[in-house]
This record gives structure tokens, C-alpha cells and sequence, in this order.
């Protein structure tokens, strides 16, 4: 039977509306419940303290409307009694509209009235003979670097070899046949330790059947089959899941966030509320209703964030995804285990909102949860235990107890049924009735689903669903009727196809979209900063190095070079697109799965969205660079330009969309980028002109939107100019000191060089130079302007239908990967599994007495902490006495955002901004530089370095946090204790992984608490919500091994959520805190609590004695919905109290005795607690495993190099020793610089996610930045040196370029060097960027610069002075190209065609000419300010700039760690 509050004196009373075995389906006593329940669900929100998140949220100050009783009826379905006369009024018109009458639309035509008006939407759920099957039955190993090449080349064949027996993929049954209904009204809870297939069962009962190899079985929703709520179906949206994990968009606010899923689930205008008519009036009052609801309303401003991203504390964003999945509207909803993180009077406030939402609306609903108390458990109709896969029992839930009762399990009343059902699951936790054992009652989960078989609620069951599906068969036709007409009503008008599952209509979704992608740019500041001021300063270098070109044939080619630069730039910017579409694919998923909009509204939304950030930012860049470069200087030309440069933007952006839309993974995107890029560039037509591609690749000319871009811009500049020949391309001419009898300007006797001049002529036509330089046209820039906008249609549309029709990697089943077993780990799990069972039955338990060798407390007083916010700053704690004696157990508590994270984070000496003020002691002192590494902080969010397994992650931590003088062997040993405690023995060497890919919730939250506890912590072991998203034995399981830790003399202090009232007398004293992060109580909990509900009571609370007192202190205090008991402030009243003294006396006491006691300790202070050399030794291996184990990342990379210099060499291939040749030599060896461009890219997010492990582990003092910043240099040597060989390979020998050992030799040198160059300046940006985004905005700019400035694009003479005077010694690139090309044309005979006697060089037209066809490499070099002889000199350079970036590197690393706390 449920309980409600009386509000007057706050104790539970029954309410008969609430009987769970016989609960009425009519919405006339929902509504009375309703009642009953209203004054639970008033927002009391009047508190004399600012209430903040842990975070640092604004602060909600109670007002006149907190006071505002919150009408759950009127949430998003407006009022329910005027929507059903609306729809009935609708009814009428539309059947005399129709002359049908009432029988075809079912108002009167016999149907079962229950599915008469809005009822229609009620949608009964039964299942029939339910098994899922997935891969399993197999211990999958660890991929590798070699099973990446390895399943490249067997990719052409590996879907044949998938399909033989041999290798077909082993299957597992997740769900054994299950049967069961579940009526509209009615609510399920679903029950299981982890890994027993609830999260299968919701997601199957959901639809969500992608991932699974197999669904047998039928399920059907109000008798219609499943086929109609999945994907594509009719009714689409109305059958959700909410998952485990948040997922949003961290950027962006809360508010923004509902009102965003508010815009694509608005109903018509007649169906809202009277003063709701406009759709902004109904979002603003829904979200305001929403966040009251959920105790939230101060989150509105608030980023959403995540781990990555500072915003609202974790149960505060737990409760963004329950409103959000409020708002699907939906008629059947899955929630899995949604209370995770919530406090445990917020869990049961939300409990009943789902109670009352279930009864008024005749929902269906389905719930998984952990650790629910008494008051949660009550509010359910049935309850669904599930053991293996099996189902244990299905039935009503106030009759579950009793059944297991009567199998023979011992009852035991002080544990929570929830609990109690679980633990009936579990061989170590179930205790049986005296007389009895394994033997004599069901303890299998194949002996626990043949008793429920063979049950009496089984056959109750099966009659009772018969019975309703017959029911729900009879009434179908009519019942399908209705519910198509209501479907129809309930969508915005313009929604054209009455099949269509969304609400509103294609146009609205992708205006909604528009909005948030433009919000979520623009709110990108930094970013946004560093893109225009990138892009600017790009343009300024580049214009003055171009500046005011001359309309003479001196300035026909570089005029060209500029407009391929300028498209270029622009266009590959677009790259950043690429992996923003990659990781936004988890949000759409979860939207598309709530009907919110469709896949390919984003594609276009995304689009419009970037286009005014990039059309002001490519705007800025071409008003800069096309008037400092002296391109033709007319409007209609500019525009043109800058209608082209855009153009190429919007294709380029919508290609690289289309690759993360068609690619399961980001480093597949990147390989495919990597190559189709380079075809891009090399079949540009500038580098190589068509006529001299090879003819089995020149159709990449045709087919690269480039070309066209880059042939409209040479169109549009070249058209109706005319080139005035000078200078050099005049032969014969004026040689000073030789000859001096030609005129300065073109004369009789003299032909210009440059190529379509025309005999005689001293002007050379724009459009006969492109035509004979390229075989372009002039007058055609508007033609392929159209081309390009054809380009970026065509991308688009294939994106739509990729992102619609493709389902890459969604809902794909956690899988975990295991290291392969060596002798060593086989002998060490053996005697793992052998301890198993007697560690599990309390026959052996682990020594814990050397566990703590210092035993010293651990005082705060006064402890306040105040943050900058907009306008001046925040006090999130306020004056917090406390005090942690050795071998106690303390518990943190109090709701959502009241500060229990932010005083963790202060009192282990993390927090990184802000003003700290108070005194923090250990053992009466100041704490010293070794603090930290002393300490153990077991965070809320479990960060880790993915690839290692949970023994490595365990050694590792042990390795360089217990002290130096411990061997090895005994660190080895007391980390399998360890995964002995935590109960890990399974997944020992299982991969850490990452949500989705690894280990579970469950699983990663133990793996956190044993990375601490693996350091044996000497002062303090601080825990951040140890038990959240872990089951009730877990839970137990944790908290009983923290007492074993403090009765070895460990002090700790843990926060908790949710605690039973057993879980909760475990804890020796409590602090307790509200809003504003002011402190209620600070003293001990007593037996039975007995000293803490005498501390309530006397100050006008008194515990109910059936009543979990860790919730009614909450309850009392208003820190959930409830209003606070007494008119006084809490936080007040305890400031007044004798035991507040008493308190502070006790610190002096403490502080005394610890003054007074010498300090005996004989240590040496140390930071870290390994010597630096043992550092490098244990990261170093754990950095080469990481990325030995990151098998795409660096096969990506291989597979680049070896992509780029395989197109260039076969482009190239065997270049001739003519003038044409003598130009591609320079080219092919311009691509080098290319690869820097490409490695950068790819280094950058490794190294900076690796910086956010890093970050982690910092705070704990586990190792220095130095071994950080240097070990992830060294582990890339060897893939560098594999990329390297490759790519010198694939070019050097097909080009034909000098193989004599000296000069491939020195060139591999180069090759090499560089490579190493492009890792180093990757790793330095990285270092130097707060994110991967900033890092990724800055690539363009430095790469562009660097390139430049080489001496290739524009020769060393040609610059202007300024740069050539530093910029051009300053780039390293200019040493690769001198090095490179002195190699390779240093005593290269040239011998000119006869077609190449008149050429626009300077240099090769005065030496063919005068040199009748012949010269040397060197000639043409060494005006370049190029020499052989320097050599071995600018390899010396490139190690220097090697050197220097390894030095930012690790300078940056020690510096700018980008960590707010």
C-alpha cells in the first residue's frame, strides 16, 4: 500500500486510492488520487539561503509564485477535460464535413468505450513468449594494431567469411521466453542484479531491438503489432526508452534544452491551455512547471555540461533527462534506472510524479531501479524479477514478498522489498528459512522460472492475458480507427501525412534544429574567437605576401597561386565538420528514437545554421585578401569570388558531412578524408594541368569539386584582363653587364614566353593564358558556380538519406573485450575464482590491518568557498565546521546542488579556482605538498584510461601512489585482494573501455573505488556517490567493506544517495547540507539512529518509527519538494544549537591534543611518491599499450601515408628529366608538407584526451607532467617511424626521384624528421589548446603559414622583404624544401622538349634558350637562395625545431592543464 505526506504533520498515512493489487483504470479516481497526492507535488521553494549546484549555479530565490501550488494534471497535456471536448467538437465537424456520421470515426459505432475520446491513446502492452538473443558465448580479445591491417585487407571478403559456420558469431540468450501484459494505468518494476537482462528487457519491451541478433517472440501495443511504433512506423514516438547514461548536448542550458524537445512536441493551438494559445506561452510555462517539479527551477541559465564541460551537478542533469523524456508525450515509457544520482527524497518525489502521470493519462509505464526505497516500491502495480535472462516473478508487487517467502528465503524485515526481491537472486546475499537450503528451494535461475511456472500467479497470468488481449482484439478495429484520427489532430497542420509519427511539421523541426546549432556556435565564444581571428590574420599574411600583384605576365601564375589558396583555405576548413558530425550521433539517436525530428532535418538545419558564422567569417577573409592581392578590382568580380569561395565552402562542409554520416567511426571518416582530400588537391588543375594527368586518373579532374571552383575563380579573374609581358618572359633580352642592345619592352626581334601570347603582341589575354596554361575557359565562373551548388545538393540529399536510412552503431549492446590470458594471468585468475565462493560466503575475509599506518584527524572550521560569477561572486559553502577522526565512517549528505561535491573538492584540495577561506588541518597542521598522493578521492565520474583492463588499471595506481620502499610482488598481491573485494574476479582483465564499448555503470563506479583504494590512501579516502547507479547488494556490498576500512583505522568521508536504513548505520556521524551549501547538522547517527532522530524531534521534526530516517531528514529539512518542517531556517536553527558548540569544542580538543603531540614522523616530504625514473618506466608502458591497443588510430594513420604517397607517386609516376618533369619534381616534393597537415590532425585529439586522463591522475600526485608530456613523444616513435618508411617507399621510388644511397638516404633523413616534427607540433598545440575544437581551428592557420613561406608557392626572391627577412628563415618548412630539392636536383641533367623552348620562367626560359635545351638541376635552385651544401645544416634545423616543440610540450604540461574545479 502506498503512502502519501500530510503536510501538517509530515507522517506517512495510507491512501486506499493508491492499493496496488486492484487499482481502478477509470481517470475519474485518478483524479481523486490525484488530489490526494497534490499537495506532494507543491513546489516549496521559500528558503532564506541561496540554493546552489555543486558547479556553481545561480542561485533560485523563492518568491510569491513558489508559492504557486504546481497542477501535475496541467503538464504538457494542458487540461484534460477541455482537450477531450476539443477533440469531440473536432469529431463532429469533421463527420459532417465527411457525411459520414459518427459510426466511421467510432463515436458511437459500438466500439468498447473505453476507447472512446482521448482514452484512445491508452495502449495496453503484452508480450508473448519474448526471447532476445545476442552475440556472446565467446571471451572476445582485445584488438590490436596487427587485427586492424589484418581486417583491412580481409574487408573485400570478410562478409563471406562472417557467414561460415566456423566463424559465424556465437549467439547468447539474453531473454528466456517471457510472457506478461501490463494495462494502461499501470505501472512495472522491473528488478535484477546487473547484467540479469533488464536493460534488454526494457530496451525489447521499447522496440529497441538494433544490436540484438535475434527477437522472437510477439509484442504488441494496444493490439497493434510492433512494426508500427519502430522505426518508420505510424506511431513512432509514442513507445520511448530512457536510458542509463545522460546524453545532451553540454553547451547548452537547461532551459534551452526542454525548450528545444518543447518545440518539436508542441500541440495545436486548440489543444493547449487558454492561456497558452501561443506556442512560445506554452513552452515558457511547461518548462517553468517542469523544473519546479523537479526542484530545479535555479538550473534554468545553467550550462547542462558534462564530464568534460562544467555545468549542473550529476542529479541535476539526471533530472533534465526526465523532464525531457516527459516531454515525448509518449503512452508507453521505459526508464532505466533513472533515479540514479538523485537524492533519496527527489527519487521518491519523482516516483510519484510517474504514479500520478500513469493514473490521470492511463500511460504505460516500465521502470528499472537500484537501491528503491520503501515509498518508491510502493508506488507500483507489478513487479518484474529477473535472474540470468529468466524471469523469477511477474506479478502484483504487494504480493511479490510473499511469494519468495513461501519458496523458503528467510524474510528479512529491515531490508527494503525492492532489495529484499534482488537479493533473492543472488547465492551470497539470500539467506534461507531454518531447515532449508540450495537444495530444498529454487536457488538457480533456471529452478526459479520452472517455480513461477508452475505458480498459481503464473496461471493468473496467462487466464488474466488471455483474457485482455481477447479484449484488446475485439476492439481493435475501432480502437485503430480512433487512434489514427487522434494521432492526426494532435500534429501541427502543416505535418501533411497523417503516417507521419512527428508532431510537427518537416519545416518546423528544421527550424528548431536551425536555432540550436546556431546556439550552439555562437555560445562557443572561444571558438568562435579563435576562428575569425584565424581566418584574419591568414588573410593579412597572405595578401602581403601577394600584395598588389601587377597586371603583367610576372603576376599571371602567382595570381593563381592566390585564388587557389584562397578556396583552398576556406574550403578544407570545412574539415572541422567531420568530427562534429561524428560525435552529435548520439543525440540524434536519442532524439530520433523520441520522434522529435527527423535524421535529415538535421542535415539541413546544420547547414543553415553554419551559413552566417561562415559567410561572415569567409566574407572577413576575402574583403582582406582580395583587395591587398590587386585582383580585378570591380564589384561584379568580387562577388563573384566570394560567391565562389563560398560556394566550394557549403560543398566541401556538406562532402565531409556525408563521410561522418556514412563512416561507423571516426578514424574510418578520417582514412577516407585522408585519401579524397589529396586526390582533391592534386587534381585541382593547378598543380598538374589536365592535359598532363595520367589518363587512368584524370577522371578525378572532372569529378573533384575543386576543380571547378578553382576554374570558375581563374574564369572570373582572368576574363578581360590583359597581361602586359615583362621581364623575364621577354627573350632575347637585356642580360646586365653582357648584353644591352634589346629594348626594355617587348620588340620586333622578341617573342613573350608566357604561355597564349601572340607573336608580335606586348599584351597577353587573360583568357588565352588560362587556356593554354590550364585548357580553361573564360566566361564560365556563373556555369560552375552552378556546378558547385549541384555539388552541394547532391552531398546533401545523400547525407539526408544516409542519416535517415543508415543506423551505424545505434543501440549496439555494451560488449566487453578481454586481454588475452598469458600463463601469469591464467594462474592468477584461477586462484581469483578459487577464493571466490568462500569470499562471497564470509568464509575467508581479507586482512585489512596494514591496511592505514598513519592514523591522524582531519579537521574544517569556518570553511567558507566563493566562485566569480557575472557580476561578482557566489558563496557555494558557508562557514562548515566538521571533523574526521581515524577509523570513523562519515556520511555527506543532503539534496541535489547543495554542495556535497564542491566540500569533497575543497577538503582534498582540488579545487583550482575560487576563493577558499577557513582552516583545513591534519592532525592539527597545515597540510604539506604531500596531501593529495596521501589522500584517495573516489570522484563521481569514472575517468580512466580506456584501454587498459581493470588488473592494470588496479597496478598501475598501486605502482606510483603506495610508497617506493613496497616491492613489486607485494603491490601485485594486495591488487588482487582488492579485486577480490570489489568482486571483480570476471572482469579482471576485461578493458575498461567507454560507456557503450566496456565495462558497465555498475562495473566502471568499482573500478573507480578500487583505483583508490589500490593506493593504500595513509591520511584520508574521500568518495563521491560510491553507491549511485549500483544495485542494493552492490550498494551494501561497498559500504559494508568502508566499515571493515575504518575499523582498520582508515578515516572516511563519503557522500551518499538513497541509503536504506540499514545501508545507513553503518556511518558513525553524518553531515548534513542545504542550499547555499550551509551545514544542518554535523554529530553522530547512533543505533537505529536513534541520536539523530532525537536531534529532529526536539527541534519540532519527529521521525515516523516505520520511516527511513536519511529520508525524512531531507523531507524535514525542504530539500526536496516537500515544504521544510518549522518556520525556521534550518541551517539557522542548527548555528543555535548546544551541539554546533559542542562540535567546535571538540575541534579545539582535537587541534590540542595534536599540537601537543611531537610530530615523530621520520619521512621526507615527497610530491610523488615513486622516484621519477619509476614514473617514466610505469607510464611509458601504459602509454605504448594505449596505443598498441588503439588499432584504428594508428592504422589510420599508416593508411593515410601510405594513400597520400601511392596517389602522388602513381600521379608522378616515373617523372621525366625534361623542364616539365624538372617543375613536377618540385611538386612531388611540395606533397611532404602536405603530411604534417594530416598527422597533426590525428594527434591532437589522442594527446588531449590523454590530457584529460592525465588531469585526473594529476590531482592525485600519481605522476609528474614531465613523464606525462614525454611519454606520449616517445610511444609515438615506432608508429612514426613505420608511417615514415611507408611513405618514403610509396613516393620516392615510383617517382623516379635519385636512388643512389647518399641521396634516398638523406632524403628518408628528411622524411623522417619531419615526421617527428609534425608529432611534436601537434602534441605542443595540443597542449597549448583548452580543447580539441580550438586546436582544430588553429591547424588551417599554421599550416597555411608554414607552407607559404616554404619558398615553393612563391619563390625566395619574390617575397616581400619583411618576410622574407624572418618569416622564411623562421619556417622549418623552408629547410625541408631546401634540403629536398638540392637532393634530388643537384647534378640533374635537364634536357628541355621542343615544346618547352618558350617558357614563362625566368630561370629555365634564359637556359633552355641560351643553353640550347640543356641545363642543370642546380641552376634553377640556386637563385632560390637554395644550396647543396646546406644540407646536413637544415636537417640540424628540423631536429632543433623538434626539440623546441618538445620543450612547449612539456612547459604547457606543466602550466595549462585547462581544469576548473
Amino acid at each position: 500500500m502506498a503512502d502519501s505526506i500530510d503536510s501538517d504533520h509530515h507522517t506517512r498515512v495510507p491512501t486506499p486510492e493508491l492499493s496496488l493489487s486492484e487499482r481502478p483504470l477509470s481517470s475519474g479516481d485518478a483524479k481523486a488520487e490525484l488530489a490526494a497526492l497534490q499537495e506532494d507535488l507543491r513546489q516549496q521553494t521559500t528558503r532564506k539561503s541561496t540554493q546552489l549546484e555543486d558547479g556553481g549555479t545561480p542561485a533560485f530565490e523563492g518568491g510569491e509564485d513558489d508559492e504557486d501550488e504546481f497542477n501535475l494534471l496541467e503538464f504538457l497535456k494542458g487540461d484534460k477535460e477541455r482537450r477531450d471536448a476539443v477533440l469531440e467538437e473536432v469529431k463532429r465537424e469533421r463527420a459532417k464535413k465527411m457525411k459520414t456520421g459518427d459510426l466511421e470515426l467510432g463515436v458511437d459505432g459500438g466500439g468498447d468505450e473505453k476507447f472512446i475520446g482521448s482514452g484512445a491513446r491508452k495502449l495496453g502492452v503484452v508480450w508473448q513468449n519474448l526471447t532476445v538473443k545476442g552475440a556472446g558465448g565467446i571471451k572476445i580479445n582485445i584488438r590490436t594494431f596487427p587485427n586492424a591491417i589484418i581486417e583491412f585487407f580481409l574487408s573485400p571478403v570478410l562478409p563471406l567469411i562472417m557467414r561460415l559456420p566456423k566463424f559465424a558469431p556465437k549467439t547468447k540468450t539474453l531473454i528466456h521466453n517471457f510472457n506478461g501484459y501490463l494495462r494502461p494505468g499501470e505501472m512495472c518494476l522491473v528488478l535484477g542484479r546487473p547484467g540479469s537482462g533488464c536493460t534488454t528487457f526494457l530496451k525489447n519491451i521499447s522496440n529497441q531491438r538494433v544490436g540484438y541478433l535475434s527477437v522472437e517472440g510477439d509484442v504488441t501495443y494496444g493490439g497493434l503489432a510492433a512494426e508500427n511504433f519502430g522505426r518508420h512506423g505510424r506511431y513512432e514516438g509514442e513507445v520511448v526508452y530512457c536510458p542509463e547514461d545522460e546524453i545532451h548536448l553540454p553547451t547548452l542550458t537547461v532551459q534551452q534544452t526542454l525548450e528545444f524537445a518543447l518545440k518539436n512536441k508542441t500541440p495545436p493551438h486548440q489543444l493547449r491551455l487558454a492561456d497558452e494559445k501561443s506556442r512560445a506561452a506554452f513552452r515558457t510555462k511547461v518548462v517553468e512547471y517542469l523544473l519546479k517539479m523537479l526542484g530545479i527551477p535555479h538550473t534554468k541559465n545553467t550550462l547542462v555540461g558534462n564530464e568534460f564541460v562544467r555545468g549542473v551537478s550529476g542529479g541535476e542533469r539526471k533530472r533534465v533527462s526526465i523532464a525531457e523524456m516527459m516531454i515525448t508525450r509518449a503512452i508507453v515509457m521505459s526508464w532505466d534506472n533513472s533515479t540514479r544520482g538523485l537524492d533519496a527524497s527527489t527519487a521518491l518525489d519523482y516516483a510519484k510524479s510517474l504514479r500520478v502521470m500513469t493514473d490521470v493519462f492511463e500511460g504505460t509505464t516500465f521502470v528499472s531501479l537500484y537501491q528503491a526505497g520503501e515509498g518508491i516500491y510502493e508506488q507500483f502495480d507489478k513487479v518484474l524479477v529477473i535472474d540470468d535472462g529468466r524471469c523469477a516473478f511477474y506479478g502484483p508487487a504487494a504480493e511479490a514478498r510473499a511469494y519468495f517467502v513461501s519458496l523458503g528465503f528467510a524474510d528479512l524485515p529491515r531490508q527494503t522489498t525492492a532489495d529484499y526481491l534482488t537479493g533473492c537472486t543472488d547465492p551470497n546475499e539470500r539467506r534461507f528459512q531454518d531447515g532449508k537450503d540450495a537444495s530444498s528451494v529454487p536457488s538457480t535461475p533456471e529452478q526459479l522460472e520452472e517455480a513461477f511456472l508452475k505458480s498459481s500467479y503464473n496461471r493468473e497470468l496467462m487466464e488474466d492475458m488471455r483474457e485482455y488481449k481477447e479484449e484488446v482484439d475485439r476492439a481493435l478495429p475501432q480502437f485503430e480507427k480512433e487512434l489514427r484520427f487522434l494521432h492526426k489532430v494532435e500534429k501541427q497542420p502543416l505535418v501533411l501525412s497523417g503516417k507521419s509519427p512527428y508532431q510537427v511539421s518537416f519545416l518546423d523541426q528544421i527550424w528548431a534544429l536551425t536555432v540550436r546549432q546556431f546556439r550552439l556556435r555562437i555560445q562557443d565564444t572561444l571558438g568562435l574567437s579563435v576562428a575569425y581571428i584565424t581566418s584574419v590574420i591568414a588573410a593579412i599574411i597572405t595578401g602581403s605576401v601577394y600584395l598588389n600583384l601587377p597586371e603583367t605576365s610576372a603576376g599571371a601564375f602567382t595570381r593563381g597561386g592566390v585564388l587557389f589558396l584562397a578556396l583552398l583555405l576556406n574550403a578544407f576548413n570545412a574539415f572541422n565538420e567531420l568530427p562534429t558530425q561524428m560525435m552529435g550521433r548520439p543525440i540524434l539517436w536519442k532524439h530520433r528514437g523520441f520522434a522529435f525530428y527527423r535524421p535529415a532535418a538535421l542535415s539541413i538545419a546544420s547547414t543553415l545554421a553554419d551559413i552566417p558564422i561562415n559567410f561572415f567569417q569567409i566574407l572577413s577573409f576575402s574583403l582582406i585578401l582580395y583587395w591587398m592581392t590587386g585582383l580585378k578590382a570591380t564589384a561584379g568580380a568580387f562577388f563573384t569570388f566570394l560567391a565562389l569561395v563560398f560556394m566550394g565552402f557549403l560543398a566541401l562542409a556538406s562532402f565531409f558531412r556525408l563521410l561522418g554520416a556514412c563512416c561507423i567511426s571516426y578514424d574510418v571518416a578520417a582514412r577516407f578524408a585522408a585519401a579524397l582530400v589529396s586526390a582533391m588537391v592534386l587534381y585541382s588543375g593547378y598543380l598538374i594541368p589536365v592535359f598532363s594527368m595520367k589518363r587512368w586518373l584524370f577522371w578525378l579532374y572532372y569529378a573533384n569539386p575543386v576543380n571547378w571552383g578553382f576554374q570558375g575563380l581563374m574564369s572570373n579573374e582572368f576574363g578581360g584582363l590583359e597581361l602586359l609581358c615583362v621581364g623575364s618572359n621577354i627573350i632575347p633580352r637585356n642580360v646586365p653587364g653582357v648584353v644591352d642592345s634589346y629594348p626594355n619592352d617587348l620588340g620586333p626581334n622578341q617573342v613573350c614566353t608566357l604561355a597564349g601570347a601572340r607573336p608580335a603582341q606586348p599584351f597577353v589575354r587573360g583568357g588565352d593564358y588560362i587556356s593554354a596554361a590550364f585548357q580553361y575557359q573564360t566566361g564560365v565562373a556563373w556555369r560552375n558556380f552552378g556546378f558547385l551548388v549541384a555539388y552541394f545538393i547532391l552531398f546533401l540529399t545523400l547525407q539526408c538519406l544516409a542519416a535517415t536510412y543508415l543506423r551505424l552503431g545505434q543501440g549496439m549492446p555494451a560488449i566487453q573485450v578481454y586481454k588475452k590470458e598469458n600463463k601469469e594471468l591464467k594462474e592468477l585468475n584461477e586462484r581469483l575464482q578459487a577464493n571466490k565462493a568462500d569470499f562471497r560466503s564470509g568464509k575467508r575475509t581479507q586482512d585489512l590491518s596494514a591496511l592505514t599506518t598513519k592514523r591522524v584527524p582531519f579537521t574544517w572550521e569556518k570553511l567558507v568557498y566563493d566562485v566569480p560569477v557575472a557580476g561578482g561572486k557566489k558563496r557555494l559553502l558557508n562557514e562548515v565546521y566538521g571533523y574526521v577522526k581515524p577509523g570513523t565512517l562519515t556520511a555527506l549528505m543532503g539534496a541535489s546542488g547543495a554542495g556535497k561535491t564542491t566540500l569533497l573538492d575543497v577538503l582534498s584540495d582540488r579545487k583550482t579556482i575560487g576563493v577558499i577561506g577557513g582552516d583545513i588541518l591534519v592532525n592539527g597542521r597545515k597540510f604539506g605538498k604531500d596531501f593529495q598522493r596521501g589522500t584517495a578521492y573516489v570522484e563521481q565520474l569514472d575517468t580512466h584510461q580506456y584501454t587498459s583492463t581493470v588488473r592494470e588499471a588496479f597496478r598501475f595506481s598501486a605502482y606510483l601512489r603506495q610508497p617506493a620502499h613496497v616491492s613489486k610482488e607485494e603491490k601485485d598481491a594486495y591488487c588482487e585482494e582488492i579485486i577480490q573485494l570489489l568482486e571483480m574476479e570476471d572482469l579482471a582483465d576485461s578493458m575498461i573501455g567507454f560507456p557503450g564499448f566496456g565495462l558497465g555503470v555498475e562495473a566502471r563506479k568499482r573500478l573507480t573505488i578500487g583505483v583508490e583504494l589500490a593506493a593504500k590512501p595513509q591520511l584520508l579516502l574521500f568518495l563521491d556517490e560510491p553507491t549511485s547507479g549500483l544495485d542494493g547488494q552492490s550498494a551494501y556490498n561497498i559500504v559494508r567493506f568502508l566499515r571493515k576500512l575504518a575499523a582498520a583505522g582508515q578515516s572516511i568521508l563519503c557522500t551518499i544517495h538513497q541509503p536504506n536504513a540499514l545501508l545507513f548505520e553503518h556511518f558513525d556521524r553524518l553531515l548534513l547540507l542545504k542550499g547555499g551549501g550551509n551545514c544542518v547538522y554535523f554529530g553522530p547517527i547512533g543505533k537505529d539512529s536513534q541520536i539523530l532522530r532525537d536531534y529532529f524531534a526536539k527541534n519540532g521534526a519527529k521521525c515516523p518509527p516505520n520511516a527511513n530516517p536519511a529520508e525524512f531528514m531531507l523531507d524535514a529539512i525542504g530539500a526536496g519538494s516537500q515544504k521544510r518542517i518549522g518556520n525556521k531556517d534550518w541551517g539557522d536553527r542548527w548555528r543555535d544549537t548546544e551541539e554546533f558548540q559542542q562540535v567546535k569544542r571538540e575541534i579545539e580538543d582535537i587541534k590540542k591534543a595534536a599540537s601537543a603531540a611531537p610530530d615523530v614522523s621520520d619521512e621526507k616530504i615527497l610530491e610523488y611518491a615513486a622516484p621519477w625514473s619509476t614514473q617514466f618506466k610505469v607510464v611509458i608502458e601504459r602509454t605504448n599499450r594505449s596505443l598498441w591497443r588503439s588499432p584504428d588510430y594508428v592504422f589510420t594513420r599508416l593508411f593515410a601515408h601510405v594513400v597520400i604517397a601511392l596517389l602522388t607517386g602513381l600521379t608522378f609516376l616515373n617523372v621525366p628529366a625534361n623542364y616539365v618533369g624538372l617543375q613536377y619534381r618540385v611538386f612531388a616534393l611540395f606533397i611532404v608538407t602536405v603530411m604534417p597537415a594530416i598527422i597533426i590532425s590525428q594527434i591532437e585529439p589522442t594527446f588531449i584526451m590523454a590530457r584529460q586522463v592525465f588531469i585526473r591522475e594529476a590531482s592525485s600526485k600519481m605522476y609528474s607532467p614531465t613523464v606525462f608530456s614525454i611519454s606520449q613523444l616517445i610511444a609515438e616513435l615506432p608508429y612514426s617511424l613505420l608511417c615514415g618508411v611507408a611513405f618514403f617507399i610509396f613516393l620516392y621510388y615510383p617517382t623516379g626521384f635519385d636512388t643512389s644511397s647518399d641521396r634516398a638516404g638523406y632524403a628518408f633523413l628528411l622524411i623522417m624528421i619531419i615526421e617527428l616534427w609534425a608529432v611534436t607540433i601537434g602534441q605542443a598545440i595540443a597542449a597549448l589548446s583548452p580543447s580539441i575544437f580550438i586546436a582544430a581551428m588553429v591547424n588551417p592557420f599554421l599550416l597555411i603559414i608554414t607552407s607559404l613561406f616554404a619558398g615553393v608557392t612563391i619563390p625566395y626572391p619574390q617575397m616581400p622583404k619583411f618576410w622574407r627577412s624572418w618569416l622564411y628563415h623562421v619556417d622549418p618548412l623552408t629547410y625541408l624544401i631546401g634540403g629536398l630539392v638540392s637532393n634530388e636536383l643537384h647534378g640533374l641533367e635537364i634536357t628541355c622538349n621542343e615544346s618547352e623552348l618558350f617558357v614563362f620562367d625566368l630561370q629555365l626560359a634564359k637556359l633552355a634558350i641560351n643553353g640550347l635545351g640543356h641545363l642543370v638541376g642546380d641552376e634553377f635552385y640556386t637563385p632560390l637562395q637554395i644550396s647543396f651544401g646546406d644540407r646536413y645544416r637544415n636537417f640540424g634545423f628540423l631536429v632543433v625545431y623538434t626539440l623546441f616543440n618538445a620543450v612547449v610540450t612539456v612547459v604547457a604540461s606543466t602550466f595549462l592543464r585547462y581544469a576548473k574545479r
